[in-house]
């Protein structure tokens, strides 16, 4: 490894590792089967994205006293493989029809069928499309961390972590599905957050970095200490620009979770606290299917009003600063100390 490949951003080595993963499966794509599901694939994963999870990875390996190299780039990249598996069925599941600016893997393929004239329901050829790339994205994810070049003992020691990893994101999403037609109680949202996505963003992708670097328990016990409050709070501020971003910057509606009905903290803390009018109209607003521009704004300023918005920016403080105090008590190097508190600020403080 040269000293300008270690200067290059970590993202843009990670995007590397993707490209010439996902290049080296041209070869093996079976003979007349059709490439376009191959090709928007490697358009999806490469089409930009905050890389997160592997660079929480990197830094749980360079914490675990391991060196720069290209295997573990590739171990780690390879979690932003699992990650396109969970956006593109995410996004099934919510129906949400943007994803990165870009139209969802299932409206992709929807599009293309009727583009094409062919039979049948697009809609349905889209979504069973889309399902089976997520599914080849995550048989990729596991390949991928397998041949990522590092010895078989310490593979076995990072899958470990992350087989841990993928249970408790799809156990999520399962309890997300549950708790959207249970009683929709902020404790039960904050159950979701940890499960789907918390943990799955900072504190196993840390441990997966510690655990292939042969590093201590101790220090995954650290990892947890810091990754869970900082995970809360990444998905805290994740339902917020849900509902107030920048569509132009998050790639994302701000209409897809409010006419899902998603019952995130922020919606839970508003219905906690709204009167009997506000409830009424969440009643009738939150979970519309055709709820507008005009109805999205209406329920904005029910969540303003009843005090959820600034009761979820305090939440996420808390998280925050819970993640940063136990940092500090970490065993790091004070370079993987610094590097983690930078990223833990460009989660929180974030407009995508």
């Amino acid at each position: 490894m040269t000293l300008q490949a270690t200067r290059r951003p970590l993202s843009q080595r990670f995007d590397t590792a993707l490209a010439e993963f996902i290049d080296r499966q041209d070869p093996a794509w079976p003979d007349g089967a059709p490439r376009g599901a191959l090709d928007s694939l490697r358009r999806f994963v490469l089409a930009g994205g905050k890389r997160l999870r592997p660079t929480f990875a990197y830094w749980g390996w360079r914490g675990g006293g391991g060196e720069d190299c290209p295997e573990v780039i590739r171990a780690a990249a390879a979690l932003e493989l699992f990650h396109a598996f969970a956006l593109i069925h995410d996004d099934i599941i919510d129906g949400s029809d943007r994803r990165r600016g870009q139209p969802s893997m299932h409206r992709l393929f929807a599009t293309v069928h009727d583009r094409h004239a062919w039979r049948g329901d697009s809609l349905a050829f889209g979504r069973n499309t889309a399902l089976l790339c997520g599914d080849l994205c995550a048989a990729w994810a596991e390949q991928m961390f397998h041949e990522c070049g590092l010895p078989p003992r310490q593979i076995h020691q990072g899958y470990a972590a992350f087989a841990l990893m993928r249970t408790e994101v799809i156990a999520g999403q399962y309890l997300d599905l549950v708790s959207g037609v249970g009683d929709g109680s902020v404790a039960s949202a904050l159950t979701v957050i940890r499960m789907k996505s918390a943990r799955y963003t900072v504190t196993r992708p840390l441990q997966i970095g510690a655990c292939l670097a042969g590093a201590p328990r101790s220090l995954s016990a650290s990892f947890t200490e810091f990754g869970d409050p900082l995970g809360d709070a990444f998905q805290l501020r994740d339902d917020v620009l849900g509902v107030f971003g920048d569509p132009a910057v998050t790639g994302k509606s701000t209409l897809d979770d409010l006419r899902e009905g998603k019952m995130t903290v922020m919606m839970a803390l508003a219905r906690d606290a709204a009167d009997r009018d506000q409830a009424a109209r969440m009643s009738e607003l939150f979970g519309d299917p055709a709820l507008d521009a005009e109805g999205a704004e209406e329920l904005r300023s029910i969540i303003r009003e009843t005090g959820a918005l600034d009761r979820i920016e305090q939440m996420i403080r808390v998280r925050a600063q819970a993640g940063l105090t136990a940092l500090e008590a970490a065993p790091l190097p004070d370079f993987v100390r610094s590097a983690l508190a930078d990223l833990a600020a460009a989660a929180v403080d974030r407009t995508t």
